[in-house]
């Protein structure tokens, strides 16, 4: 499901979810659908960066 998504698409999707909810576009029902959506993608992000920085850290040790 949101595995399969890149970094920017689940970014856009958290500001959609974001704005949805600043706006009062999300009735009760799907509030707590979103909130979990928003919650996996968080985690997709974060771990998306931590991945990154480690390999980026990974390069440029290989340099000194």
């Amino acid at each position: 499901m949101t595995n399969n998504i890149k970094y920017e698409e689940a970014m856009h999707q958290l500001e959609q979810i974001a704005n949805r909810m600043e706006n009062g576009n999300i009735d009760v029902d799907e509030l707590s659908a979103e909130l979990k959506n928003a919650r996996k993608l968080i985690k997709l992000c974060k771990d998306r960066l931590t991945k990154t920085d480690a390999e980026v850290k990974a390069i440029l040790a290989e340099d000194e």
